[in-house]
């Protein structure tokens, strides 16, 4: 059964220091165009990443997403205490340097104030959330988003596969309706020229008449379109059906499809011919639009 390019998974890890959430979003593309937009990951992991994402999506533009919630402990923004240390001693010996007494002689609680303002006394809270003893766990929620991610993909692929199975049926269906039209588009050809020769006032001789009428009605001919076609729709669905990944094979298969259409058009020349074959065109482009979604 064939998948769609359109996707998403979401797992999480519960770690020490916090939990690590999980997420990848997969849309159309024609080659696998990934993106890792999180500075969680270590980068001597991204490489490690990419070469999963790529093996178990094979195709499509993928973002994968990485975000920490860190526990209550974690969160809290922690003091330097060495440096804050260092500031005071430093704050210390500036005043007794340049005699201001008062200096160090201020409100404690100011003072303390003051050294904790400077710069990197407060940690940012930036860390290692990843590391060697927790990536199992973090593997593991990769692992399984881009499990979830396949099965999302797998039951858009139903969908598309009823989809555009269906309006190939509806195709093949409209050119059996087109060789309903094709004795009357003969007759009509027939009575429309001999017409217009009766209003020019032009003797017609039977023989030639006839031989001309072959070599008009030739030129008119759809057989061969007919075939290519239905044997370009029996491809498509034998592609559908047994290859694992036919997007881009369907693609080149729609094109010839839309070849032969163009020509029937072409060569009509009756008006119910070439309403069916509009509504042909009509299916074909929806066939191209969700087929640039499988994979």
């Amino acid at each position: 059964m064939i998948k769609s390019m359109t996707g998403y998974g979401k797992a999480s890890a519960e770690l020490s220091n916090g939990k690590i959430t999980v997420e990848i979003r997969s849309i159309n593309g024609k080659n696998a165009d990934i993106s890792i937009k999180s500075y969680l990951l270590p980068k001597d992991r991204e490489m490690e990443l990419r070469k999963k994402l790529s093996e178990s999506l094979q195709r499509g533009t993928i973002d994968f997403f990485m975000t920490w919630e860190p526990n209550a402990a974690e969160s809290a923004r922690k003091i330097n205490m060495d440096l804050a240390l260092e500031y005071y001693r430093q704050v210390c010996a500036l005043g007794k340097e340049i005699g201001a007494e008062s200096l160090n002689a201020q409100d404690p609680n100011q003072l303390l104030a003051t050294i904790l303002r400077m710069p990197d006394v407060m940690d940012s809270g930036k860390q290692e959330v990843i590391n060697e003893d927790n990536w199992p766990a973090v593997s593991a929620a990769i692992d399984e988003a881009v499990r979830k991610i396949c099965d999302y993909r797998e039951t858009e692929g139903k969908a598309l596969y009823e989809d555009v199975t269906s309006r190939v049926r509806t195709i093949l269906d409209l050119y059996d309706e087109v060789e309903g039209f094709e004795a009357e588009r003969i007759c009509a050809a027939r009575e429309r020229i001999s017409k217009a020769a009766e209003d020019l006032r032009v003797k017609l001789d039977p023989e030639r008449f006839e031989q001309e009428m072959i070599f008009y009605l030739e030129k008119l001919d759809i057989n061969e379109e007919k075939v290519r076609l239905r044997q370009h729709c029996r491809y498509f669905m034998d592609t559908i059906d047994n290859d694992p990944c036919p997007g881009k094979k369907l693609g080149f298969i729609i094109q010839e499809m839309g070849r032969e259409i163009n020509t029937t058009g072409s060569k009509a020349n009756h008006a119910g011919i070439q309403k069916c074959v509009v509504k042909m065109k009509d299916e074909l482009e929806k066939i191209r639009e969700q087929s640039m979604n499988i994979l």
